[in-house]
């Protein structure tokens, strides 16, 4: 008779040891995921609901703002996710491979992550400022006439992707350095018997090596900007820009939730969005698996 071999999985020990967490898992992410869907088919105030069918649905469609706002969405994923991923990965490849004092500026690069999004958010307030913000000073030295960054239907979504990108970048610095460290450095000693020029090791080398990085870092990126709601309520200073220029998914759903107290059609459009970031991310890792193979 052959005895069966270990296997963690078949351990009826190890599942309580992973219940306290499982319980967690579902009392604050998978129940959540149940009632907000069993929300959005009800009507009335958050303690007096009653079954009202897709009505939600319908009035949050027939919504121009909550269109508004899951087109601010999408166009705030798709600009910033990739440009902020393209900066950090030539700064951190320029700290890896020029910079010396390699501790020094991940510290530096790495403290905006830690740092409060709403503390941040008011220093861009003043950056932004029309009257005394420093980036109209700098424009103004090259002659470009102060832009109204703040208080403009035109150019909220433009300032809201500026801070985007800049508040993206620590993080994917961190990711992708660690992403650097991981390559053989065999290769680029093989490539360097062979006269490879840098460009050629970026392309053949760097570049494949840090897909699964790259891919890990599009993922968790795009899932955040569909989700970006605290960098609007900083930045505006707790409004979505003028006239809701810059209104996004989340930030429509907590105004319906908490200030209009419409609950059943803040949970509508949640449903909503949690569809679209769940097709959307499965879009992406698709197209990244193609590229990779």
């Amino acid at each position: 008779m052959i005895k069966k071999g270990y296997n963690p999985e078949n351990q009826k020990k190890a599942w309580v040891f992973l219940a306290p967490t499982l319980v967690l898992i579902f009392i604050f992410s998978v129940y959540p995921l149940f009632r907000s869907f069993y929300m959005s088919f009800q009507k009335g105030f958050l303690l007096n609901q009653h079954f009202a069918g897709f009505a939600n649905y319908i009035q949050i469609f027939q919504d121009p703002v909550f269109i508004h706002s899951i087109v601010n969405t999408a166009l705030f994923a798709i600009t910033v996710v990739p440009i902020s991923l393209m900066i950090a990965l030539f700064i951190s490849w320029a700290i890896f491979e020029k910079v010396k004092f390699k501790t020094l500026f991940e510290t530096i690069f790495f403290m905006p992550y830690v740092t409060s999004i709403i503390a941040i958010g008011m220093v861009f307030r003043y950056f932004f400022n029309k009257s005394y913000g420093l980036v109209n000073f700098f424009l103004g030295l090259i002659g470009i006439p102060a832009v109204n960054w703040l208080d403009s239907v035109s150019m909220s979504m433009t300032t809201l992707i500026i801070f985007g990108i800049w508040n993206g970048l620590a993080f994917n610095i961190i990711i992708l350095l660690s992403g650097f460290r991981n390559i053989n450095h065999e290769y680029y000693t093989i490539a360097d018997m062979y006269g490879a020029t840098n460009w050629e090791k970026f392309r053949r080398i760097t570049l494949p090596q840090l897909m699964p990085t790259i891919s890990f870092l599009l993922t968790v990126n795009f899932i955040g900007a569909f989700k970006v709601y605290t960098e609007v309520f900083a930045l505006f200073g707790g409004q979505a820009g003028i006239a809701n220029s810059a209104v996004t998914g989340v930030f429509y759903v907590y105004n319906k939730f908490y200030v209009q107290n419409q609950s059943g059609t803040a949970m509508a459009a949640s449903v909503v969005l949690f569809l679209i970031i769940i097709i959307s991310t499965l879009i992406q890792s698709k197209i990244v698996r193609r590229k990779r193979l």
